[in-house]
């Protein structure tokens, strides 16, 4: 309670700076009282605490957008959770700025309601990135964190690790074309639309399969996807129907990587100043000797039906000019958060398998320098069997994080196997869980 007194006191001068507004019953879910208004930087925050507190309190950078009206939300505040958080819409991809905004936020949660028993930051896609920041760079304000789909590679890796698919497909598909790696213009939806179009027609030929599939596998994309509709495909068991997840998770279904790794490059290019992401050095025959199984053998296979030499395009690969990333903007993408390993406080990582956005690969670098450190106790990483970015239950949320209360409230983690965070999922909205023994491959992108 100490460490949050001087928090608590410069929170009380800010909100009678500008009182936070205590929303109405009608936009508050339930019994709960509701609290909202803006931070320093103008950032809206949102705050919803039910009648019967548990004490905790959960903060998550998307809250503000629309997380009153989440079944996540009615599920958490059923439990005594206090729920709340900010948006990314002023920060964007200014990552340390949203990492102190979830700090900030908690101080006003507090100014309103009076100190907490235990804060954890949570969230998902960059709100998971996010809470794992938060629980680096904040570990005096928070007691826990628990990232989901977050991008664990840290700000500088996963951005690389994009620049690795993209810049295979220019160079094996689309050499001489306008089709931007890097410098993207600022008609980001017709850059969108021209990358997915031109993966689409590669798509119908068997030399664009064998290609998709092997700059899919040097940047570790998964191989399962969503169908347009957004409906999960079955997990694939033969070539085919890994290269047409691969291809889903590049072009298809309703979130693809191509659409986000152009636009948030975009961003990000300037905000930065410039390109952050490069390639120099890197082996992509090596990348590929250690992608997964089921993924280096649908390449071979591909390519022997396509009647192309896989050799020869490793070594185009090898010959073609590389990029080189801007010094200072580096130095700004690595101020966002690049994660060392040191925790001081309980971790609970959720990912999903068929993640084309977060890749599950990112995992491994994240629990890998966790373990460096020394830091192992404090971490659990777990995985679900879903395809998508993000596509959580209800209950296999709520699972995750009341797995991390009980770590707070006993000292000690419970049983975070499969079978019991399942047992957890059911019983809070009666469908079945699909957590599952994982072990993620080698991130090809590290950077710490």
């Amino acid at each position: 309670m100490g460490r949050r007194l001087g928090w608590l006191v410069l929170a009380l001068v800010l909100v009678a700076v500008g009182l936070p507004a205590t929303a109405s019953g009608s936009s508050c879910a339930g019994a709960a009282r509701c609290v909202e208004g803006k931070l320093t930087d103008g950032t809206p925050y949102t705050f919803a605490k039910p009648a019967r507190w548990n004490g905790t309190v959960l903060v998550d950078l998307d809250f503000a957008s629309g997380g009153l009206s989440a079944p996540l939300t009615a599920s958490l505040l059923e439990r005594g959770y206090a729920v709340g958080g900010t948006t990314r819409t002023v920060s964007s991809w200014n990552i340390a700025r949203a990492i102190d905004n979830q700090a900030e936020a908690l101080g006003r949660f507090e100014a309103a309601f009076g100190p907490v028993r235990h804060a954890i930051a949570e969230g998902r896609s960059m709100g998971g990135m996010v809470a794992a920041g938060v629980a680096q760079v904040h570990p005096d304000r928070f007691d826990a964190a628990v990232p989901m789909c977050g991008g664990l590679g840290g700000s500088v890796g996963q951005w690389n690790q994009k620049l690795d698919t993209v810049f295979t497909l220019k160079t094996l598909l689309f050499p001489g074309s306008g089709l931007p790696v890097t410098g993207v213009p600022a008609d980001v939806p017709g850059t969108q639309q021209q990358w997915i179009s031109a993966v689409t027609s590669a798509q119908a030929t068997a030399e664009g399969r064998a290609r998709i599939a092997l700059a899919a596998a040097v940047g570790q994309l998964p191989g399962w996807g969503l169908a347009a509709d957004g409906s999960e495909t079955p997990v694939p068991d033969d070539a085919d129907g890994i290269e047409q997840g691969m291809f889903l998770a590049l072009a298809g279904g309703p979130l693809p990587h191509l659409g986000q790794a152009v636009s948030s490059r975009r961003t990000i290019e300037q905000l930065a100043g410039g390109n952050p992401s490069w390639n120099t050095g890197v082996d992509y025959a090596r990348q590929l000797a250690m992608a997964a199984p089921e993924q280096r053998n649908a390449v071979r296979r591909l390519y022997e039906r396509a009647g192309l030499d896989l050799r020869a395009d490793l070594d185009t690969l090898a010959a073609a000019p590389r990029v080189a990333a801007d010094p200072a903007a580096v130095r700004y993408l690595e101020k966002g958060i690049v994660f060392t390993g040191q925790l001081r406080i309980p971790v609970l990582t959720v990912n999903g398998l068929g993640d084309q956005i977060s890749t599950v690969a990112q995992q491994q670098s994240y629990g890998a320098l966790v373990r460096e450190r020394g830091n192992a106790p404090l971490l659990r990483q777990t995985y679900v069997r879903t395809a998508g970015h993000c596509t959580y239950t209800t209950g296999e949320q709520v699972a995750a994080i009341d797995s991390v209360l009980f770590r707070l409230e006993s000292g000690h983690w419970p049983d975070t196997t499969p079978a019991a965070m399942n047992a957890r999922s059911v019983g809070v909205d009666g469908g079945p869980g699909r957590y599952v023994q994982y072990t993620p491959p080698r991130f090809n992108r590290m950077y710490a």
